[in-house]
């Protein structure tokens, strides 16, 4: 495992969810981290964010620990879990609601039912 691998898996192991994007979650510089980052934090959930444009090594490999093409990436729990489409599903669905309630992650409840009222 290279030197960027053994830190993408401890950053995900270490924390319960990340987000690996370009930007930050006070500043996300792509429409898809954005989004991403803006489902979470008007839901309120607790996450790591790592700044993809601010290492190279960490941007190359994060698609090859999840054989995933593209940025941003949610991890819940060590387990990869989707990118900007997914994640928009899945909070759309209801399913993000419940993969963080199986893993006990806080997250406002009345908030993720008001995203899906606004886009219903």
């Amino acid at each position: 495992m290279s030197d960027a691998q053994t830190r993408i898996d401890e950053t995900v192991k270490a924390n319960d969810v990340v987000l690996f994007m370009k930007g930050n979650k006070e500043m996300p510089q792509c429409g898809f981290s954005s989004r991403v980052a803006g489902v979470l934090n008007y839901i309120g959930v607790d996450y790591t964010d790592v700044n993809v444009l601010a290492d190279e090594e960490i941007r190359a490999g994060i698609k090859e620990y999840s054989d995933w093409p593209t940025i941003p990436q949610l991890y819940i729990k060590g387990e990869f879990v989707g990118g900007c489409d997914i994640i928009t599903e899945m909070t759309l669905s209801g399913e993000l609601d419940g993969m963080f309630a199986d893993n006990e992650i806080a997250f406002d409840k009345e908030a993720a039912d008001k995203i899906r009222e606004a886009n219903g």
